[in-house]
């Protein structure tokens, strides 16, 4: 009889989950990320609560642990490469956890956790082919098809956020300029809004402003349904997906179903496209759900 703990790494939250063999939740827990005491104080978080889910699985009964970051490993060295939590990047994550340990871990992407959490019950359920995304803090994705993640040769299948589409625009942590993830993620827009208008607003705020008519938030709105629409409608010519699946902070921005989605429709090569642009339906949850099945 084989338990799972499955641990969120997010960039403000951590969240923990114990689940059973019949994947009923043994064990709910969160609490804040220390990204801003460095490497060693995510590592000790980390340990102390898969230890305190770990102790409450029958010593009979065997336990698997998976874990979600927001980068991924490098297929060779095995080093975290591409973490939005740039504290991570160049540290043997996997391979300190398991020392720390004494026991294997299984470490995916955040948007890989989520988009098989949410292929397998939720908003993905029912489609062979499915793209998964995260707009937050950051901006990441996840290819399910037929049953499975997508990770690819380099473990950056899906890798959505970092695909520059303004050669001229923001430099991006990964090196590269007007990636994705600096033009319609959260942090992004918010950017964006206090350079050109020299006062800060959040993106509550400014959605708000903009369904209130701001012609500040208008403007700055405007860009960001635009931007998504290039971005996703791009992609969807490339993929084809069955189902396109929104998750993150953003993805509870409604308008990204109706404006956003006839943008996408513009961008896209084919303009009668019919590919769903679905909310998620786990929440903030799905990808620790996602972790706990893949891991070993």
């Amino acid at each position: 009889m084989s338990f799972r703990i499955g641990i969120d790494l997010g960039g403000t939250k951590t969240e923990a989950l114990l689940l059973d063999p019949e994947e009923r939740s043994v064990l709910r827990s969160r609490r804040p990320t220390p990204r801003d005491r460095g490497y060693t104080a995510i590592l000790d978080l980390v340990c102390t609560m898969i230890d305190e889910a770990a102790r409450q699985v029958p010593a009979h009964c065997s336990c698997t642990i998976g874990m979600g970051i927001p980068g991924s490993l490098d297929a060779l060295s095995g080093l975290v490469h591409n973490a939005n939590t740039t504290c991570l990047i160049g540290k043997p994550l996997q391979q300190d956890l398991e020392l720390k340990l004494g026991r294997r871990i299984g470490i995916e992407n955040d948007a890989n956790c989520f988009t098989l959490a949410e292929c397998r019950q939720g908003a993905g359920r029912g489609y062979g082919r499915v793209f998964g995304i995260i707009m937050g803090t950051g901006c990441g994705g996840g290819i399910y098809c037929n049953g499975a993640i997508i990770k690819g040769r380099n473990a950056i299948a899906g890798e959505w956020g970092h695909i520059s589409i303004d050669p001229a625009g923001t430099a991006c942590y990964c090196g590269n300029r007007g990636c994705i993830e600096t033009k319609i993620s959260g942090g992004a827009v918010e950017k964006r809004f206090r350079e050109r208008f020299g006062r800060a607003l959040n993106m509550r705020d400014i959605t708000q402003g903009y369904r209130a008519n701001d012609p500040e938030c208008v403007q700055v709105f405007a860009d960001f349904l635009d931007d998504f629409g290039r971005a996703l409608g791009g992609l969807i010519s490339m993929l084809d997906p069955d189902a396109v699946v929104l998750g993150g902070g953003l993805s509870n921005i409604d308008e990204l179903y109706t404006l956003g989605a006839e943008h996408v429709r513009r961008y896209a090569f084919h303009h009668g496209i019919t590919t769903p642009i679905k909310r998620n339906e786990l929440g903030d949850s799905a990808g620790v759900f996602g972790a706990a099945w893949l891991g070993v």
